[in-house]
């Protein structure tokens, strides 16, 4: 059994690097394999930015000499932001010559998370939430919004480059769902911002967007103006006052 399994995996791997190969088609998602394109390639050089630079040598800072690729992931959140919210092979190539580890190693970690994203993305990359706690809120009528309003389908780009839709999974807000995430871009790792955008509506989403294509930044967080931050409409309904506390901190002495 296991060598059958393994048998099926080398057959895949083949095809995942055969671009000629019809069937590798099939598998491209799951494995994400490279295919160079005119602004995707090993020959295109890269590097971070002198400003970059510097933020380099503080996010190494955190880590033991020996222990240089524990730095990947913010290393590589860096270079996204720096080139505009995509990661190319190039850029992933940069990374492993800073944390001196074979390019296969900083491959393994972009193509595993999907906070990075290995093809261009909108200057506001806009992430709609689609577990459970917020699909029973709404966030297909969310996204069905942002593509119909934006002329999109998921994970494409609008001609203009400002706007592309994608999905995630749970963002960690459930209380305030349905709700999206905003990466953005628009201003490079300097002006970077990821925030989150809760309690939505189709109608309110749509503001939210136009207010960003008029260089606008909306509020962030909840969008319902009954409610504080998580707090329920209306207003706290317990813990009204301050707690009491206990007669010494000794319990067992009072």
């Amino acid at each position: 059994m296991l060598r059958r399994l393994a048998t099926q995996r080398l057959v895949q791997i083949r095809h995942a690097f055969n671009p000629t190969s019809q069937t590798s088609r099939s598998f491209s998602t799951a494995l994400n394999y490279h295919i160079d394109t005119p602004d995707n390639n090993t020959e295109l050089p890269w590097e971070f930015n002198p400003k970059n630079q510097e933020k380099v040598k503080e996010i190494l800072s955190h880590y033991p000499s020996n222990y240089k690729q524990s730095a990947v992931i913010p290393l590589l959140d860096l270079a996204q932001q720096q080139h505009g919210g995509w990661l190319p092979v190039s850029a992933m190539n940069a990374v492993a010559k800073v944390i001196e580890v074979a390019p296969i190693r900083v491959y393994e970690v972009a193509t595993f998370y999907s906070m990075f994203n290995r093809a261009k993305v909108g200057k506001y990359h806009l992430l709609v939430c689609g577990t459970t706690p917020c699909m029973i809120r709404g966030s297909r009528d969310i996204e069905s919004a942002l593509l119909k309003h934006l002329g999109v389908k998921r994970n494409e780009v609008t001609k203009d480059g400002l706007f592309s839709v994608g999905e995630m999974e749970c963002m960690g807000s459930c209380v305030n769902a349905p709700m999206i995430t905003v990466a953005d871009y628009s201003n490079g790792s300097e002006g970077y911002t990821y925030d989150y955008y809760e309690d939505l509506t189709p109608e309110r989403v749509v503001e939210i967007v136009e207010a960003f294509r008029r260089g606008e930044k909306p509020p962030r967080g909840t969008q319902n103006n009954k409610r504080i931050n998580s707090g329920p409409e209306g207003g706290n309904t317990s813990l009204l006052g301050e707690p009491k506390p206990p007669p010494c901190r000794d319990l067992d002495a009072c």
